[in-house]
């Protein structure tokens, strides 16, 4: 595709968008650009204050809502507050390589965060999303081993890197999944990467690793704006074949371009094996 950019966004003046994480980085530019096209954009925020600060520098189309995806019962409120068709879900939000922890509900703190709080949210939402659900995982999912067995960690020694790749691979396991069990219907479900973006995701480490990924980003980070690009794509475009994967087109920087993930992110039985544990796991089954 020739260089899309946000200029090529059409008006969003009659759709709803919905965006996790959307007061900082990929997610706040993500959020900008829908409303700056005319959208209804709903930020949902684990920290509200952030969140309302973000939307102080958008257009006057955006709202803040509550959502903490480490915690199930902030997700099932969230949900229920949505009484109106959505056109885009975007999961965006995300953790990584955080020190050892678990959410509310248990899970270990990436898994629980990254997948399945995402994986809870679009099942309690996807009878109102009449557009797309859109993914974003990261180009870390190549490294990813989803381990079924001890998805949570509870056997195996924490590695907060692996902990992070499964779960960015889970994110796609999830999209395409999804994409296969929407087959028969208007709705799609994308997948997306921003590649090398500079964001505090990286920061939180809580090692020497933070100082590290900051000279990184300083150096040779693209912008969250242009991270958000491939996401605005997906959420945007009308004639993206479901199940598509969007990332930047010189695999870590540049302008979108649809690709392809990693072998490991097709795996269909994997998929579905992952899709049944994340039911069992949050207590949530989609209605198709």
């Amino acid at each position: 595709m020739a260089k899309w950019t946000v200029a090529d966004i059409p008006d969003q003046s009659t759709r709803t968008v919905i965006v996790t994480g959307a007061n900082s980085g990929v997610g706040l530019a993500t959020a900008q650009a829908m409303a700056a096209a005319g959208a209804r954009v709903i930020l949902a925020c684990r920290n509200v204050d952030k969140g309302k600060a973000a939307a102080a520098i958008m257009a006057d189309t955006v709202e803040v809502r509550a959502l903490d995806l480490a915690n199930l019962a902030s997700v099932h409120e969230f949900a229920a507050s949505i009484d109106e068709p959505v056109d885009v879900l975007v999961n965006n939000a995300g953790v990584m390589a955080v020190p050892y922890r678990r959410t509310a509900d248990g899970f270990e703190m990436q898994t629980g965060t990254n997948h399945l709080g995402h994986f809870a949210l679009t099942g309690l939402l996807l009878d109102r999303v009449r557009g797309c659900v859109v993914t974003v995982s990261s180009s870390f999912h190549w490294f990813g081993r989803v381990d079924v067995d001890d998805l949570n960690w509870e056997r195996r020694r924490y590695r907060r890197w692996l902990a992070y790749e499964q779960s960015k691979l889970a994110n796609l396991l999830f999209a395409y999944e999804l994409a296969r069990r929407l087959t028969d219907s208007p709705t799609k479900s994308y997948a997306t990467h921003p590649g090398y973006v500079s964001t505090n995701l990286m920061s939180h480490t809580e090692t020497m690793l933070d100082s590290v990924m900051a000279l990184g980003n300083r150096l040779f980070a693209q912008s969250p704006a242009m991270g958000a690009l491939p996401t605005l794509y997906a959420a945007t475009a009308d004639d993206l074949p479901n199940g598509s994967f969007i990332g930047p087109a010189r695999l870590m920087w540049g302008h979108p371009a649809v690709t392809r993930s990693s072998p490991a992110s097709y795996d269909r039985e994997k998929a579905a094996a992952l899709w049944s544990l994340s039911e069992k796991l949050t207590d949530v089954t989609f209605s198709f």
